[in-house]
């Protein structure tokens, strides 16, 4: 059993190529042993989301607390709410964030490929894409 302490673990800024508005990440469980399995909570402030992007292996959303939004290509957007999760198939492009009026948190997990990819980013979703719903 491995013990990961919540102060060996600094909260990170989400890096601005990845994401518009202000965004944290918390690594909640980084790849160990045999799994390659990454959790991180991921908390939005209202009207932050990440860019478009993809993952090799897919990823599950669990949604912890706050309103949120996440966006399949070509499908109308869908909000989300505390208790809500959602499942991206691999290579589906996608983008989520928070609701333009609330914060979101969410917890985030994927398994890198082969060569250690465990998202491809994109372009940013724009404020149009954004406001379209």
């Amino acid at each position: 059993m491995t013990t990961y302490p919540n102060a060996e673990r600094p909260s990170i800024q989400g890096p601005a190529e990845w994401f518009t508005g202000t965004v944290w990440i918390d690594m909640v469980l980084p790849p160990s042993g045999p799994t390659k399995l990454k959790a991180a909570r991921v908390s939005f402030q209202p009207g932050a989301r990440t860019a478009w992007h993809t993952h090799p292996n897919g990823q599950a959303l669990h949604v912890l607390s706050g309103l949120g939004i996440v966006q399949l290509h070509g499908h109308p957007p869908q909000i989300i709410r505390p208790g809500d999760s959602v499942w991206i198939e691999p290579g589906e492009l996608h983008w989520h964030g928070a609701a333009p009026a609330n914060t979101m948190v969410h917890l985030a997990l994927q398994e890198p490929d082969a060569a250690g990819v465990d998202a491809v980013w994109l372009e940013h979703v724009t404020d149009e894409e954004y406001n379209a719903r």
